[in-house]
């Protein structure tokens, strides 16, 4: 399925990742309206209990898979080809022992049943189911069925791969779907410790493996060959993003990925903030790369960002910046490296209003990065909505994929096997 960024885009819900016929779509859109609205959005669902609805998500769960895994992995692209050459497996001079250590001593806590829904080979097809939607169902061992000792090891794991920025983001997001929970009064479907791990391939110093974090608004790629890191598919994202109530009260993320998004669009002179601007008026859900959009066709929109003055190609740097150093410091630094080689073929795309409080879709794209950020419309908290229909500031999506092959590292796994032949 192919999106090209032009003027229409706003009237298509980018959240669903089906492209079949329009009966199919509007079927499975009914089914999302009245499942991942939460239970009470469905009158009938007050009589049935929780293992019926888990099987009724799991089924539409098995409906996204097989449509978005039809084709195999690609990558995103702008015309449908890949550009060669852009990855290279080579030394990038940051450790990666502590990641493998730590995922070490997480494997060693579980036993035969969680090893055996946790442990996966480093190419299996596994690695590219994820989705947001609570109602996704996951493999791997979940924080809600470790013991204190496991859920220490597998936060271990999580902290010796990300920034201590990034490390606290994902503790808030899984908080603020606690504070989702208690809203919604949904505690089968919600709640901070629905988020599971998974581990493909073996821990090693040399040969590729890696780990997945996945759950609502949470979803950790994290590959590893020898020394060099590639952590994306990247989802971040929250309804509510500022808890108002319960627990985690107070808890706020993703306001600088916001406000300083603002400001690199107010920065730009007013020429150049013409071109960059796609649409005034967000109407959905923009996001183009979530779930099952391994293969997306974005063809580069808005301003490219090689006329920039100096101070703000600083900051449009300091913006991509901001998503990639969720990483280790370490495997950001090299990962920016890449980012500065590419940035005279940077753009910078804008769909909504520039108004302190407006809502709004921004795009950063190279052939290396690709950053999406996204107001979105209500969706578990649409009954506290003034207009269910709008985008609100209270939820947000960010994803950040690497282009052209390269997403869950497969570029570097298939340089790997032609330089290693694979023996199964």
């Amino acid at each position: 399925m192919e999106h090209k960024p032009h003027h229409h885009h706003h009237d298509h819900v980018h959240t669903h990742p089906l492209s079949a016929g329009p009966t199919r779509r509007d079927f499975l859109s009914s089914l999302i309206c009245s499942a991942v609205l939460a239970p009470w959005a469905m009158g009938q669902q007050q009589s049935r209990n929780p293992s019926e609805i888990a099987e009724q998500f799991r089924k539409m769960s098995e409906d996204y898979e097989k449509e978005g895994l039809a084709a195999p992995f690609k990558g995103i692209t702008t015309s449908g080809d890949v550009m060669p050459g852009l990855f290279e497996i080579k030394p990038a001079g940051v450790s990666t022992e502590p990641v493998r250590n730590a995922a070490v001593a997480f494997i060693e806590t579980l036993n035969p049943v969680q090893l055996a829904r946790t442990m996966y080979p480093v190419d299996d097809l596994e690695w590219r189911k994820w989705m947001n939607q609570h109602f996704y169902a996951r493999q791997g061992v979940s924080f809600a069925d470790m013991t204190d000792r496991q859920r220490e090891a597998a936060f271990g794991l999580i902290r010796a791969s990300l920034s201590s920025q990034g490390f606290e983001l994902t503790r808030n997001i899984m908080r603020l779907n606690e504070t989702l929970a208690e809203l919604a009064e949904d505690h089968d479907f919600l709640g901070e410790w629905l988020y599971y791990i998974q581990i493909y391939g073996k821990p090693s110093a040399t040969d590729p493996w890696g780990w997945k974090l996945e759950g609502h608004h949470a979803i950790i790629n994290y590959f590893v060959l020898g020394d060099q890191v590639v952590m994306t598919p990247l989802f971040i994202g929250s309804e509510p993003v500022k808890a108002p109530s319960g627990k985690y009260k107070g808890i706020e993320i993703l306001q600088k990925e916001q406000n300083d998004g603002l400001e690199m669009l107010k920065a730009l002179p007013e020429a150049q903030r013409k071109k960059a601007i796609l649409e005034f008026s967000k109407t959905g859900n923009n996001n183009l790369t979530e779930a099952f959009k391994d293969n997306v066709v974005i063809d580069y929109a808005g301003l490219r960002t090689n006329e920039l003055a100096a101070p703000t190609r600083q900051r449009l740097r300091d913006l991509i910046h901001l998503y990639v150093s969720n990483m280790d410091e370490g495997h950001a630094r090299v990962k920016m490296d890449e980012v500065d080689r590419h940035l005279e073929n940077t753009w910078f795309t804008w769909i909504g209003g520039a108004q302190p409080d407006s809502v709004f879709y921004y795009r950063v794209q190279s052939p290396v990065v690709l950053i999406e950020f996204d107001h979105q419309r209500p969706a578990n908290l649409r009954k506290f909505a003034a207009d269910p229909t709008k985008p609100t500031r209270q939820h947000i999506h960010c994803v950040v994929r690497t282009p052209n092959g390269n997403d869950y590292g497969k570029d570097l796994l298939r340089q790997h096997y032609l330089a290693q032949p694979h023996t199964t």
